[in-house]
């Protein structure tokens, strides 16, 4: 694993591969190493660059609220660093809130991003609360916490069909500090509606049928905001699209990033 200074901090990236970038950001409770698989395919065609974010994987916590913006700067101090000038840019969940505020600081670094089971509302009162509720059950009890919410994000009728993969998720998942930054960023984060809807860059949403953290009718609505836009929806799927189906999303991708690279 290499890492890069970013401020009093080391942050923990992987570098791999040639040619024109891809950079791949994980999700809530992840790490860099959930896009393995996918990245032994890529890196074949592309550069491909992965990144921990704040208090995941091997990045430390740096403060007591991890801000999207925050998220979006360590990613810019990396490819700053690789001298990346172009890239795409893949993030799950979470970390498609952190592309869509990279899109909005650092357009012209973009050729395109991808939400993959991510959108770009803000938060409402009833999705703050369940984060404040959230953190409180992460102090009190941070390992039930995971046991219970990992399955959770899976279609249920593939839970049993992916308990090894379950099981890898729940040992890459942050410490207590790096939840709850994390949970605090996405509470705090602003919507991004907007950007959709001037952005220039084309933008791939990948939606699961049965994600049961966002209804794929929102992920819909805001799939015809930007002027270019593609989607794939995935039927059976939860919320790990990369796991549920592979094979699906990695072809999405590839043929995204060769289309507008």
């Amino acid at each position: 694993m290499e890492t890069i200074k970013f401020k009093t901090h080391r942050v923990s990236y992987k570098d791999e591969g040639n040619e024109k970038a891809i950079v791949l950001l994980h999700g809530f409770m992840e790490s860099l190493h959930i896009w393995d698989d996918f990245t032994d395919v890529l890196s074949k065609s592309f550069r491909v660059v992965r990144v921990d974010l704040p208090g995941h994987g091997g990045t430390p916590v740096m403060g007591e609220v991890h801000t999207m913006a925050l998220m979006a700067e360590v990613v810019k101090t990396v490819l700053d660093a690789l001298k990346i000038d172009k890239c795409v840019m893949v993030g799950h969940s979470m970390g498609g809130y952190v592309a869509l505020e990279f899109a909005k600081q650092f357009p012209d670094l973009l050729a395109g991003f991808c939400l993959f089971h991510s959108h770009a509302a803000a938060d409402n009162a009833e999705a703050k609360e369940n984060r404040r509720r959230t953190i409180n059950i992460v102090k009190l009890n941070r390992a039930g916490f995971i046991q219970q919410f990992i399955p959770e994000l899976f279609a249920k009728s593939n839970v049993e069909k992916f308990a090894g993969e379950i099981q890898n998720l729940q040992n890459q998942s942050a410490n207590t500090s790096g939840i709850i930054a994390a949970l605090q960023g996405m509470k705090e984060r602003a919507g991004n509606l907007g950007l959709l809807i001037n952005t220039k860059l084309p933008v791939l949403f990948i939606a699961g049928k049965d994600d049961s953290r966002i209804p794929i009718q929102n992920i819909m609505a805001q799939a015809i905001l930007p002027s270019h836009s593609e989607m794939l929806i995935l039927g059976g799927v939860g919320h790990i699209g990369f796991v549920e189906a592979k094979k699906e999303t990695l072809g999405m991708i590839e043929g995204f990033v060769k289309r507008v690279l």
